[in-house]
C-alpha cells in the first residue's frame, strides 16, 4: 500500500525514535491508571463494588480506591435521599413556582371504584434504597418495577372502596393502606427499597361528570350547613331552658326547705314551752303575763293604776286638762 506523501514528508521531518514511543505509551498507561484507580462516594450515597463483574464489597462517603483497567466496576446508589414516583401527573419543575407537565396520564390516573364508578386519582410514592446490594442485583429495573406494584396496589385498594369514600373521607386510610401493602410487597421481591409514604394528591371525577358531581357536593354542604344551623340554634336554646328550670327546681326545692325548717323549728319551739308550762303552770302564766305588759305598757300614753275596791274613776281624772 503506498502511503500518502504528506505523511512520509511529516515522517521524514520528524522521525520517530523507540524510546520516546515508548514514553509515551506509558505516560498515558500512567493516566489510564490514575484515572480508573480512584473514586468518590457523596454523603448521601454509598458505592457497591464488582469486581469482574461479582459483588465484591460496599464503601460509604469519602475517597476510595480499586483495582484500576475496568476489573473493579462502581455503582453509586443514594441510600439517604428520599425518592419519589409520580402517578397521573408530571412535574416539570419543583420550587416556589412548580410547573406540571400539560400531557394527559389518564392511563394511570384513571381507576374503576368498587361501586362501578370511575375516579381519576394522582399520587406519589416517596421511599428511599435501603439495601443497595438488593436494589441492584436481585430485581431487573427496580424502579419500574416498584412502580408497577404501586400502580397494581392502588387499584386494588381503591376497587375495594366506593366513589365516595375514594373522593372524601377515606383518602387518609386509602394511602396507609396502599403504604402498608407496598411495602409487604418490595420485602417480597427483595427490591432493597423503604416506603416512606403514599400521598394522594388530587381525586377528582372525570371531567365530563364533574359539573353533576359539584351540584351533588354542593348540595350535600348546603344540607350540612343547615343541619350545623340548626344544631347551633339547638345547643343555645335547649341548655339555657334546662338550666332555667333547673334553677326553678332548686329554687322550689329551697324554699319548701325553709318552710319545712322553719315550721319544724316552730313546733319544737312551741313543744318546749309547752312541756315547760305544764311543769309549772301559774309561774309560766305570770310570767308570760308580765313579759306581754312588758311590751304593751311602754307604748300607752297616760297610765291610771286604781284601787279594785274604789267606787268610780271620776274624781282620778283631770278633766280639765
Amino acid at each position: 500500500m503506498e502511503q500518502n506523501p504528506n505523511v512520509q514528508d511529516l515522517m521524514k521531518k520528524f522521525p520517530l525514535k523507540g524510546g520516546f514511543f515508548r514514553s509515551v505509551i506509558l505516560f498515558l498507561l500512567v493516566v489510564l491508571l490514575l484515572l480508573t484507580s480512584w473514586f468518590t462516594i457523596g454523603p448521601e450515597e454509598v458505592g457497591v463494588i464488582l469486581r469482574l463483574g461479582k459483588y465484591n464489597r460496599t464503601v460509604y462517603s469519602g475517597l476510595h480506591f480499586k483495582i484500576p483497567f475496568g476489573m473493579e466496576e462502581i455503582f453509586k446508589v443514594p441510600i439517604e435521599r428520599q425518592l419519589k414516583q409520580e402517578f397521573g401527573f408530571r412535574t416539570l419543575k419543583s420550587g416556589i413556582n412548580t410547573s406540571f407537565s400539560s400531557k394527559s396520564y389518564n392511563e394511570e390516573a384513571v381507576m374503576l371504584t368498587g361501586d362501578l364508578n370511575v375516579a381519576v386519582v394522582e399520587w406519589i410514592v416517596q421511599y428511599r434504597v435501603k439495601d443497595p446490594y438488593r436494589y441492584l442485583f436481585k430485581v431487573r429495573n427496580p424502579n419500574q418495577t416498584l412502580r408497577d406494584m404501586t400502580e397494581a396496589t392502588m387499584r386494588n385498594v381503591i376497587g375495594d372502596r366506593s366513589v365516595n369514600e375514594v373522593l372524601t373521607v377515606g383518602r387518609q386510610e386509602i394511602s396507609t393502606e396502599v403504604e402498608s401493602m407496598l411495602q409487604i410487597l418490595c420485602e417480597q421481591y427483595e427490591t432493597g427499597i423503604r416506603i416512606d409514604q403514599v400521598v394522594l394528591q388530587d381525586v377528582t371525577p372525570p371531567e365530563k361528570v364533574k359539573p353533576s358531581f359539584n351540584e351533588v357536593n354542593e348540595a350535600q354542604q348546603d344540607r350540612e350547613k343547615l343541619i350545623n344551623q340548626a344544631m347551633s340554634q339547638y345547643n343555645q336554646v335547649i341548655p339555657k331552658a334546662k338550666g332555667e328550670a333547673r334553677q326553678t327546681i332548686e329554687v322550689a326545692e329551697g324554699y319548701a326547705l325553709d318552710r319545712v325548717n322553719r315550721a319544724k323549728g316552730e313546733a319544737n319551739r312551741f313543744l318546749s314551752l309547752f312541756e315547760e308550762y305544764n311543769k309549772a303552770k301559774d309561774i309560766t302564766k305570770k310570767r308570760l303575763y308580765l313579759e306581754t305588759m312588758n311590751i304593751v305598757l311602754p307604748k300607752a300614753g297616760q297610765k291610771y293604776i286604781i284601787d279594785k275596791d274604789a267606787s268610780g274613776v271620776l274624781p282620778l281624772l283631770q278633766l280639765d286638762k
